[in-house]
């Protein structure tokens, strides 16, 4: 504003800052209609928050205990898990898809455990891979070499 007001035009006042020319019209008639206050930024409304900040907080201290402590026969957190015990404990209602964002929002990530055989034997798995492996993999024929 303080270029407009020196007499630059909108156009040149809206090159020289990065805008568009239609934001730089809508903050002078702003400015105009409410004086500088109608040029504060204001927020995005949107829907508010169905857990209050101090609930949200509360959910990683839950999660730590495991799911075993909230009556599920594994440890194995699922996002619909996750929904039951938030509706449980304070009464609100996730779909089990928008868990992801609030633990993203919580600093928590949605990760799959590796599935491992309980019979893996990885000792023996490197001694195939080094002795087995190489007398059994196709070798290069002399039109490669």
């Amino acid at each position: 504003m303080a270029m407009i007001d020196k007499g630059l035009s909108q156009s040149e006042t809206a090159r020289r800052i990065g805008c568009s020319l239609s934001s730089m019209h809508r903050w002078i008639k702003a400015r105009e209609q409410e004086g500088d206050a109608g040029l504060v930024t204001k927020p995005i409304p949107g829907r508010p928050r169905l857990l209050a900040p101090a609930q949200e907080s509360r959910i990683p201290a839950l999660l730590a205990k495991g799911a075993l402590a909230h009556g599920w026969s594994t440890d194995l957190w699922t996002t619909q898990r996750i929904a039951d015990v938030i509706e449980r404990r304070f009464g609100v209602r996730y779909h089990r898809d928008h868990i992801g964002r609030l633990l993203r929002r919580l600093g928590w990530s949605c990760q799959k455990p590796r599935r491992v055989a309980k019979e893996r034997d990885e000792d023996a798995i490197t001694r195939w891979v080094k002795r087995d492996w190489p007398r059994i993999k196709k070798k290069r024929g002399r039109s490669a070499r």
